[in-house]
């Protein structure tokens, strides 16, 4: 799964979305993207379970690029534990996700394809999804 190999702070704050997104709005790389239409943090897990419904609807043709990645951690106390003690420990990383956002770009493959691969991957996401061409 996707996780940062460094960070230059272990522990962040929660922050609030709000806002329209202002980077990552265009197609860049391919023909077709899936784009956000919503705020929501995606967690590395939530990436990669649409990266496979993806590649396996493609059958190892064309490219896919993605555009998010997961840096913010996000921490969680253990079970059973009481009130203070300081924060818990890093459980999982995760990108919060604004309306306006490219997650993923496909190239070199038909449109019908790509559009029935990125409803698969719109299913594995928390965030509702919009097919987009170029």
């Amino acid at each position: 799964m996707l996780e940062p190999k460094k960070v230059k702070h272990k522990k962040w704050r929660k922050g609030r979305s709000k806002g329209i997104e202002t980077r990552g709005t265009n197609l860049d790389f391919g023909s077709f993207g899936l784009k956000s239409m919503g705020y929501h943090w995606i967690k590395s897990c939530q990436i990669e379970a649409a990266r496979l419904a993806i590649t396996r609807t493609l059958k190892r043709k064309g490219q896919l690029w993605i555009r998010i990645f997961p840096d913010k951690p996000v921490t969680s106390k253990p079970a059973e534990v009481g009130m203070g003690g300081g924060k818990g420990n890093v459980s999982h990383y995760v990108f919060p996700i604004k309306p306006g956002r490219i997650i993923f770009e496909i190239d070199g493959i038909k449109e019908d394809v790509a559009k029935e691969a990125f409803r698969k991957a719109g299913n594995k996401l928390p965030v509702k999804t919009k097919f987009i061409k170029h």
